[in-house]
């Protein structure tokens, strides 16, 4: 296995990529197709400017766009340069963005123009376009340059275009000299996910970390050199980068970012360029094996999936296995403390382990289960799940009070998840202590979305927990304590959500209530709320590969 002693950093990986596989093609996006020494200039191009620009080594950068080629380059770019990537949520309004950058103290955005038909910059702009400070963003103080990734920017940002042209006079020798001053113990990325207090909070991961955790991904999962990857996976998300770009830098796979998830933009992609390798949450692949003209599309290059991120129903696995005669589907668990990867199933495993569980411990990670005394639970024993090994976060970017509450003197991260480990060291995850629920693949906190509910001045009250979907697994449901004498709606509540807040926190219903239930320390009893009918949630969930944010992190 390869691994952080052979590239060292990131930039190491990227220059290594580029010598390896040269001629093999790095990335498709529609008519453009770049090889892995194309790459690997733009890349360097992207680094210089950053150099050009004033990026110093360990400034945070951050990209708020969804999975392009540009993504890749801008990203790849500032991490050549020495900067730390601040990956933005697409799904963000411009206040939860700009609280993000805020927190980071980000000195440079790459930004999307228009997507989805939402402008981002001027939803940055009503965010953070008063205060104090100078810049693009007086909101913003440390934001000192706003890029827009596209042909057209306002005045006072600038286009990627111009931003690479402005590092025509730093030499490939430069940018090279910045990535060697890195090792593997330099912070490569600052993943920011949110907790019970309701606020993100930003996830430290090193270069050391984030190559070994993903050479072991690309072992297990067997990705090899050739594969063709449909990225559906957000790239702000652990899954979508490093299971995603890093994985398929090391290997020598060909990257085919695809912006958003639609099953016939998918299933067209797969056909037409050969895909073999297709990650994604269980939602994706239900949507592909169900679409009524499936069998239209060749689909016969698809060799490996891995999914996780919700519930893993057996028959899903085996249809995968069955219909579409993929020979590798894998489920894994995994959180952005951990660099995204915690178990993962074996190739090999029969179809009822990689549903029932999310697998065994990788490589250098401990699993242990513990009861509430601390002592270790028993096999089949449920109790918290605690994770150590090389994969642990360095902490809460500037947050001692809070990388305290979860790591142990010893080493120990608390996930805040309720497990249960066979005799075999299959893990599977049967509750949430800190009451996530998944959306889709979308980790949903309700501290977090209570905290935004309570702004509506109609809302006295308000819990938010998550019940079953067919569709989603879980969504949002929201019960409310109304002022006294307002005459909100729940449709007034979910109209005013999907303007405050992206799409997955929404709830999908709101109930209203005289008070909610609660304890003799005054907090909510949410038990009670999940109990009401349709509240009670699918047994024994598997949030395979979780977050962004993954792979997947629970971001």
């Amino acid at each position: 296995m390869r691994g952080d002693l052979e590239w060292g950093s990131v930039p190491g990986l990227v220059r290594a990529a580029a010598d390896r596989y040269g001629d093999a093609e790095a990335v498709v996006e529609g008519r453009t197709r770049l090889s892995y020494a194309e790459l690997g200039a733009r890349v360097e191009r992207a680094a210089a400017a950053c150099l050009a620009n004033g990026v110093r080594a360990g400034d945070r950068v951050a990209v708020w766009a969804p999975n392009t080629l540009d993504w890749i380059v801008s990203a790849l770019g500032a991490v050549c340069a020495g900067a730390v990537l601040v990956p933005l949520n697409t799904r963000f309004k411009g206040a939860e963005a700009a609280y993000v950058l805020s927190r980071s103290r980000a000195r440079l955005l790459f930004v999307t123009g228009t997507f989805l038909g939402t402008s981002y910059v001027a939803s940055l702009r009503r965010a953070a376009g008063q205060g104090a400070g100078r810049g693009p963003l007086p909101g913003l103080p440390h934001l000192e340059q706003v890029v827009v990734l596209s042909d057209d920017a306002p005045a006072d940002f600038r286009t990627f275009g111009d931003f690479l042209a402005s590092g025509q006079q730093v030499g490939a020798a430069d940018v090279r000299a910045r990535g060697d001053a890195l090792d593997g113990s330099s912070p490569s990325d600052l993943v920011y996910t949110s907790g019970t207090t309701g606020r993100p909070r930003g996830v430290v991961i090193t270069h050391a970390q984030t190559l070994r955790a993903y050479a072991v991904w690309c072992e297990l999962s067997g990705l090899r050199e050739g594969d063709r990857y449909l990225i559906v996976n957000p790239f702000f998300h652990t899954f979508g980068y490093k299971a995603g770009i890093v994985a398929c830098l090391m290997r020598g796979a060909t990257m085919i970012p695809q912006p958003v998830f639609d099953v016939d933009t998918v299933l067209a992609n797969v056909a037409a360029e050969r895909v073999s390798v297709l990650p994604g949450p269980p939602t994706l692949l239900q949507s592909l094996l169900d679409h009524p003209f499936r069998d239209a599309h060749d689909l016969s290059a698809l060799r490996l999936v891995v999914t996780g991120a919700a519930v893993v129903p057996l028959r899903l696995v085996e249809r995968l296995r069955t219909e579409l005669r993929i020979d590798t589907v894998l489920t894994a668990y995994g959180l952005s403390e951990a660099s995204g990867i915690v178990t993962m199933c074996r190739r090999g495993d029969a179809a009822a382990v990689i549903a029932s569980t999310s697998g065994r411990a990788v490589p250098g990670t401990e699993v242990r289960v513990v009861d509430a005394s601390g002592a270790g639970a028993a096999a089949g024993s449920p109790g918290e799940v605690l994770v150590r090994g090389f994969n642990v976060m360095r902490g809460y970017f500037e947050d001692a009070p809070a990388t305290e509450a979860v790591l142990t003197p010893d080493g120990w991260l608390r996930t805040g998840d309720v497990g249960v480990l066979d005799p075999d060291g299959n893990l599977r995850i049967t509750d949430r202590i800190k009451d996530m629920f998944i959306v889709g693949g979308f980790n949903a906190y309700p501290a977090e979305i209570e905290q935004l509910l309570g702004l509506h001045p109609d809302v006295a009250d308000v819990a938010v927990v998550g019940v079953p979907d067919a569709r989603l697994g879980e969504v949002g449901k929201a019960y409310v304590v109304r002022h006294p004498h307002a005459t909100l709606t729940a449709d007034d509540l979910i109209a005013w959500s999907r303007r405050e807040m992206a799409n997955y926190k929404v709830p999908r219903t709101v109930e209203f209530v005289p008070s909610l239930p609660r304890n003799a320390s005054g907090k909510v009893v949410k038990g009670e709320l999940r109990g009401r009918g349709e509240d009670t949630r699918p047994p024994a969930p598997v949030p395979a590969v979780r977050k962004a944010n993954r792979p997947g992190s629970r971001s």
